[in-house]
């Protein structure tokens, strides 16, 4: 049967809404055939085809838990919900799930556009959501998390808003470490790795493990590094 190669073109891509972040920074989620990207200016900040290393930075936490029977977690922000959705699956009914995420129209998307990828998660009776600054929550926190998982802008190399680089400072990492249990883990996604952070985890307390994943959950793809911090 014959076919028209036109049928087989991708479509171009279509913006479907902008948001505006902290800083006045536009957001914009852009639909390319079924996935979905949020871009800011030319990069892009997140896409639903590579999200195999923010599964990680859950499944990977998870690990560490492996002896709580209902521990709490935090992760901060929502993104497209690859880590809530990967937390979800490997948690059982008792843990508790905090997630902050400043920018509302993140969860809007969520809830609308991307719903068939949100799968139902933020309606979970495990999760509680905060739209709010995560850094404030980390604050008010005192021994309350089990672990902390941040999804910040680019990682401790920050792209949209330099106020996220407080969460990676000293102040910050000594914020998130008051905030966990004895024993807990800070668990920190990049796009990049970074021995300077490295270091600054190591001063600050903690006996941190750098690990290397891939952005696809198939393995494939861009290389990102996930931090896990205990502190000593």
């Amino acid at each position: 049967m014959l076919t028209n190669p036109a049928s087989h073109r991708m479509k171009p891509r279509e913006l479907i809404a902008t948001a505006k972040a902290p800083g006045g920074v536009e957001l914009r989620l852009i639909r390319h055939d079924n996935d979905h990207v949020i871009m800011v200016d030319s990069n892009e900040l997140m896409s639903s085809r590579l999200g195999g290393s923010e599964e990680a930075l859950a499944t990977l936490s998870c690990d560490r838990l492996r002896e709580q029977t209902k521990p709490h977690l935090l992760i901060g922000g929502y993104g497209m919900g690859f880590t809530l959705r990967a937390a979800l699956s490997r948690l059982g009914p008792q843990a508790k799930i905090t997630v902050a995420e400043l920018v509302p129209e993140i969860i809007d998307w969520a809830r609308g556009p991307m719903a068939t990828l949100t799968a139902g998660g933020l309606d979970d009776p495990r999760v509680r959501l905060i739209l709010g600054d995560v850094s404030a929550e980390i604050t008010a926190a005192n021994k309350r998390y089990y672990a902390i998982l941040l999804y910040v802008d680019n990682g401790p190399s920050c792209l949209t808003a330099t106020a996220n680089d407080s969460l990676y400072s000293m102040n910050g990492l000594a914020r998130s470490r008051a905030a966990l249990q004895p024993g807990g883990v800070l668990a920190i996604w990049s796009a990049a790795p970074d021995d300077a952070f490295t270091r600054r985890l190591d001063k600050a307390g903690f006996k941190a493990e750098q690990v290397t994943v891939r952005a696809r959950s198939n393995g494939k793809g861009p290389r990102h590094t996930i931090w896990f911090a205990i502190p000593r």
